[in-house]
C-alpha cells in the first residue's frame, strides 16, 4: 500500500489524525528498535527531506518499549487553536510531515506524509502561519525501506471525524 508514489491523506476541518510510534513488547536489541523525530515542514523541506529550512519538531518517538503501549500523538485540523503550541490549518492547502531517525540512529531513510485539508463550501480563511502553506505543488515519491518500517513512520493513521 505504501510502496509506490507519494502518500497523501485527505482531512476535513475538525478531523483528527492519530500517529502511533513504533512499539516493541518483547526484548529487542537497541540498534534494531526504531526511534523517529517527526517534523512539520514546508514544501521544500518535504521534497528534500530537510527540516532545517522552515520546519519544526512536532513529536518524538523515543520510547519504543514503553510499558503503557505505543506513544500516540494526535493532530486536530482546526481553523483556530487556543493553545500556544497548536497549529491552525487552512482548507484547500497541503501540509507536510517528515520523519528522520533519532540523531543517535542515523542512516535510516526519511519518511514523508502529505496532508490535504479539503476545502469547505462556505468560507475562505487566511492563516496567520503562511510559511507552511506553500502554494507550490508537485510530485514527490515516498520511499519506504521495507515492511519493518511500514508500521513505523507516522505510524499511520486512525483518521476520525469529531
Amino acid at each position: 500500500m505504501f510502496f509506490r508514489g507519494e502518500y497523501t491523506v485527505e482531512v476535513a476541518i475538525n478531523d483528527y489524525l492519530d500517529i502511533y510510534c513504533p512499539h516493541y513488547e518483547w526484548p529487542e536489541a537497541a540498534e534494531r528498535m526504531e526511534h523517529y523525530v517527526l517534523y512539520m515542514v514546508n514544501y521544500d523541506g518535504y521534497t528534500t527531506c530537510d527540516h532545517h529550512r522552515k520546519g519544526f519538531k512536532r513529536w518524538e518517538c523515543n520510547r519504543p518499549q514503553s510499558p503503557n503501549g505505543p506513544l500516540k500523538f494526535s493532530e486536530k485540523f482546526q481553523l483556530f487553536t487556543p493553545f500556544s503550541l497548536g497549529f491552525e490549518f487552512r482548507p484547500g492547502h497541503e501540509y507536510y510531515y517528515i520523519s528522520s531517525p533519532h540523531p543517535n540512529l542515523a542512516g535510516k531513510p526519511c519518511l514523508k506524509l502529505k496532508i490535504y485539508v479539503k476545502p469547505t463550501n462556505d468560507s475562505v480563511y487566511e492563516s496567520p502561519e503562511p510559511f507552511l502553506t506553500d502554494d507550490t505543488t508537485g510530485g514527490c515519491s515516498l520511499a519506504l525501506p521495507g515492511l519493518l518500517l511500514l508500521p513505523a513512520m507516522l505510524l499511520f493513521l486512525l483518521l476520525a471525524s469529531s
